[in-house]
C-alpha cells in the first residue's frame, strides 16, 4: 500500500507533467501565431497561448497547495520533455497555414491523451480532479475549433 508522501509525491509528478505540456503548448501557439498571416488565426493562437498560461498556474497553485514551491520557471524538474509541440515548430518554418493547423492537432491530441491518463491514474485529489477535467474539456474544444479551421 502506497503512505500519503508517496502518494503526494506522485500526484505533483503527475501534475508537473501537465505543466510541462502546457508550457510546450503555450510555446508552440505562440509560435504558431507567429507564421499564421490570418489574422483571425494569430488571434485565436495567442489566445490558446494566453490560456495555456492560466491553466499552468492553476496546477502550481495545487502543487504549492501539496507543499512544493513552483518558484523555478516552467514547474521545476519536469522529467521527461514532452516533445511534440517542439518538433512542431519545423512545421512553422515554412509557414504553410495547414502544416501549422496539423501540428496543433496533434499537439492537442498528445495533450488530451496525457489529461485523461492523469485522470485514470487515481492520484489526484477531488480539487485537482476539478481542475484537470475543466482544463481537459477546454483542451478538447480547442482541438475541436482547430480541426473545424482545418476543413
Amino acid at each position: 500500500m502506497i503512505n500519503a508522501e508517496e502518494t503526494t509525491t506522485e500526484t505533483i509528478k503527475t501534475l508537473e507533467g501537465l505543466i510541462s505540456i502546457l508550457e510546450d503548448g503555450k510555446l508552440g501557439y505562440t509560435d504558431a501565431a507567429e507564421h499564421v498571416e490570418n489574422p483571425a488565426m494569430k488571434s485565436d493562437f495567442l489566445e490558446y497561448a494566453r490560456e495555456r498560461a492560466l491553466f499552468i498556474v492553476e496546477l502550481q497553485n495545487q502543487i504549492n497547495k501539496l507543499g512544493k514551491s513552483t518558484d523555478t520557471s516552467g514547474g521545476g524538474p519536469l522529467g521527461v520533455l514532452h516533445r511534440t509541440w517542439i518538433d512542431i515548430k519545423s512545421a512553422f518554418t515554412g509557414g504553410d497555414t495547414e502544416a501549422i493547423i496539423n501540428a496543433c492537432i496533434t499537439g492537442e491530441e498528445a495533450a488530451i491523451e496525457k489529461y485523461k491518463m492523469a485522470l485514470e491514474g487515481n492520484l489526484l485529489e477531488h480539487d485537482q480532479i476539478y481542475i484537470v477535467s475543466k482544463q481537459l474539456n477546454s483542451i478538447q474544444n480547442t482541438l475541436s475549433q482547430i480541426k473545424m479551421r482545418a476543413n
